[in-house]
């Protein structure tokens, strides 16, 4: 199948929304694009995506109060939109409304973006349970109302640690490709693979914790440490790396019926982290595999692959919340380059031809 170029040999030029803290945004700066627009409104994620992004036009505002008439680019100017709306109405963890909730009908307002401006390709990021949301029917109706306005649309649950992210961080991207171009999009093969099956696919193991957080200890920036409860580091001291509460006997005194299995998680220092969270009370920070004690943003930050040189702005919570909504911007960089390399015309391998 011959391909086209649609951009030449120009960067692809990307419109940002929920851009939050940048992290998708750097991803795909990585993999050669260059971000020319940007819309968040969280106050201190406008502050710290500022500060990378310094050639970026970034609106602080709510999505919805954008007047598409004034506020955006030129349609000539932007080749790609990507995006990771809000994702806390099809969260797996409680139960949640879906499409019914909140923010359930953000997305309309990136679909809407998408039909004024028509890039060539777009990519939506959000949880595993926007699959699962409102019986099936939620991801049905985003997918129907994507293709509608004139794009081959692809769904597909990647895992971030099967391209290098020491966090086993599973998130949907819908990623959708203009109905001209005949193709829908195809992920990019992983990286990394599980520990038991390197001889078997020749690819290195998942990144662990202690890897990771090498050297993490000499980092200045967002690197202060939490002040816990000494209760909270008894709890700690019976919990071993790679387990939770749940490691906690019945009958010692420091344990509470009722209490959820995956607060108190510990890392592995062998092994990638479980899931990082933007908020929650106390048990839902992060702990450190080899002192009783919270993660510091710093090292959550390195978790998801962001640079050391990569500063938040904000306080402890604040910074927090900008890290565990971020998409791991190691990880959106091999899928952004394909994506790219697709539309140069070179794409590296096979992608699903649509008659």
């Amino acid at each position: 199948m011959k391909f086209t170029n649609y951009i030449g040999r120009r960067k692809p030029r990307i419109l940002s929304l929920f851009a939050g803290c940048g992290g998708m945004d750097l991803g795909a700066e990585w993999a050669g694009g260059k971000v020319i627009w940007a819309n968040e409104y969280d106050k201190w994620a406008c502050e710290t995506f500022r500060n990378h992004f310094k050639n970026t036009k970034l609106v602080e505002c709510p999505i919805e109060d954008l007047d598409l008439s004034t506020d955006l680019p030129e349609r000539k100017d932007v080749d790609v939109i990507l995006g990771g709306f809000p994702c806390q109405d099809f969260s797996v963890i409680w139960k949640r409304p879906g499409l019914k909730g909140t923010n359930g009908n953000l997305y309309t307002y990136f679909v809407e973006i998408v039909n004024t401006i028509k890039p060539i390709a777009f990519i939506a990021e959000n949880v595993k349970g926007l699959l699962s949301a409102n019986n099936g029917t939620a991801i049905k109706q985003i997918k129907n109302d994507f293709k509608k306005c004139g794009y081959n649309v692809s769904t597909n649950v990647y895992n971030f640690a099967d391209y290098g992210v020491p966090q086993l961080r599973e998130r949907v991207l819908i990623i959708g490709l203009a109905d001209d171009m005949g193709i829908k999009f195809t992920p990019p093969t992983r990286t990394h693979v599980p520990p038991a099956t390197t001889e078997m696919f020749g690819l290195p193991s998942y990144i662990g914790a202690r890897e990771a957080l090498k050297g993490v200890e000499n980092v200045k920036h967002n690197n202060e440490r939490q002040n816990i409860k000494p209760k909270t580091i008894k709890m700690l001291e019976l919990i071993p790396p790679g387990g939770n509460f749940s490691n906690i006997e019945k009958s010692n005194d420091l344990y509470v019926k009722g209490m959820i299995s995956h607060v108190y998680r510990r890392l592995h220092p062998e092994k990638p982290s479980t899931t990082i969270i933007a908020s929650g009370g106390g048990g839902t920070w992060g702990y450190h595999y080899g002192e009783p004690r919270s993660l510091t943003n710093r090292e959550r930050a390195r978790l998801f692959g962001f640079p050391d040189d990569f500063v938040f702005h904000g306080s402890m919570t604040e910074i927090r919340r900008q890290i565990g909504n971020a998409v791991p911007p190691l990880g959106i960089k091999p899928i952004a380059k394909e994506l790219f390399s697709l539309l140069k015309g070179h794409p590296t391998y096979r992608h699903e031809k649509v008659e």
